[in-house]
């Protein structure tokens, strides 16, 4: 069977009628980038944000056709609200809004209420009580595995977590937690999270091969990123752990956009090249008025195995000052191990493999300070989520 092009799936979508159906939606400029992996395609389709409900329809319409494709085995397709991305499609006749129910509000999240005069709330996840983001400034300071040891740590302190890889280029959460396979589809269009050491996961690794090059653009890495996030059958968890890409890009400005965050927990190392990265992370996160629950100091410092001699590798307490600095708070530092090291790329994080030992008791203790920050912060009725428009 020959193989499915991008143009191919183009030719198949201008069958779908644009809004109020005027024109075909591919004409109309409303479709991303295609991208096709593994006999999957993933894309989106830009629409005003007032009619993404109304509109549901036209998606459903598109994935159908993509799906129709021989060689298509899956069609990924959401919808993307972006004010100026849509500027090429005719003129859409807004209606009215209808008026919503007072004190309206989702089940479990202190988010679910509109503020008086303000935006309206960001639509929360069934069932996920809190959604906390661990960001960093730049790669290389162990983000990734601060999230799975976070996550395994919140767990061990009784509480029910989901762990979501928002890295959509360099997805590690796979190879961390040594889950392999294909999630399973369920009723519509949910799948079912994979699970490993009690949590809930959910990766672009686990729907792309380890050696595919992921090639996106903003509005694909915003469909994707929601996409795992709504149509993914969390179930019940008191607090879902979303590991960011590094930097200050298209994903955290969709998590902050659309997603209600408890708050986000920021990963650096000591060194002042890495903290002035942060302070990137931590500048975004507050202008968008996500609260930042604090600041953990990951590679603090190092203890030879064979002497027990401490080595500051990497300078020692510059992330305590500059949680000092900013006010925000000091959640705890993380000694560079080999059995860090070695248990992540086993896929046996230390909070499993040696649940009683000091890492695993450090782990524990940042875990119970990100819970109480994140549980005040989610208490915070009065703060008004914000409504970020891009100009």
């Amino acid at each position: 069977m020959p193989e499915v092009t991008r143009d191919v799936v183009l030719d198949k979508l201008r069958t779908v009628r644009g809004p109020d159906m005027e024109g075909d939606i591919v004409a109309l400029g409303l479709v991303s980038d295609v991208f096709i992996s593994d006999g999957k395609a993933y894309l989106s389709i830009t629409v005003p944000a007032d009619r993404a409900k109304e509109l549901e329809p036209m998606r459903a319409a598109a994935e159908r056709v993509v799906r129709e494709i021989p060689g298509i085995s899956a069609a990924m397709v959401a919808l993307t609200a972006d004010r100026k991305a849509a500027s090429g499609a005719a003129p859409v006749q807004r209606p009215q809004p209808a008026a919503a129910p007072a004190g309206h509000a989702h089940a479990g999240h202190s988010h679910g209420q509109r503020p008086a005069g303000g935006a309206p709330a960001k639509a929360g996840i069934p069932g996920v009580g809190a959604i906390i983001a661990v960001a960093s400034g730049k790669g290389g300071v162990g983000k990734s595995t601060t999230s799975v040891n976070l996550a395994l740590a919140l767990k061990a302190n009784g509480l029910k977590v989901g762990l979501l890889d928002a890295d959509i280029y360099g997805p590690s959460m796979p190879r961390l937690l040594k889950i392999s396979g294909r999630p399973q589809q369920i009723e519509g269009r949910m799948i079912r999270p994979m699970e490993n050491y009690g949590l809930k996961v959910m990766s672009m690794g686990f729907l792309v091969d380890e050696e595919v090059a992921m090639i996106w653009r903003g509005p694909m890495i915003q469909s994707a990123l929601l996409q795992m996030l709504r149509e993914v059958a969390w179930g019940d968890l008191d607090v879902l752990v979303v590991d960011m890409p590094p930097g200050t890009g298209d994903a955290q400005l969709t998590m902050a956009q659309q997603v209600p965050l408890a708050g986000a927990v920021i990963v650096s190392t000591p060194q002042d090249l890495a903290l002035i990265d942060a302070r990137k992370g931590l500048t975004m996160f507050r202008k968008v008025e996500v609260p930042v629950l604090g600041i953990i100091e990951n590679m603090s410092y190092f203890v030879a195995p064979d002497t027990g001699k401490r080595y500051d590798i990497f300078g020692h307490g510059g992330a305590r000052k500059e949680a000092e600095r900013i006010g925000v708070p000091f959640l705890g530092e993380v000694p560079l191990t080999m059995g860090i090291r070695e248990t992540s790329d086993a896929g046996t994080p230390l909070v499993v493999s040696d649940p009683d030992g000091e890492i695993a008791r450090i782990y524990r203790d940042i875990a119970t300070r990100v819970w109480a920050e994140a549980s005040a912060a989610r208490d915070d009725k009065s703060r008004a989520m914000p409504n970020i428009v891009f100009e």
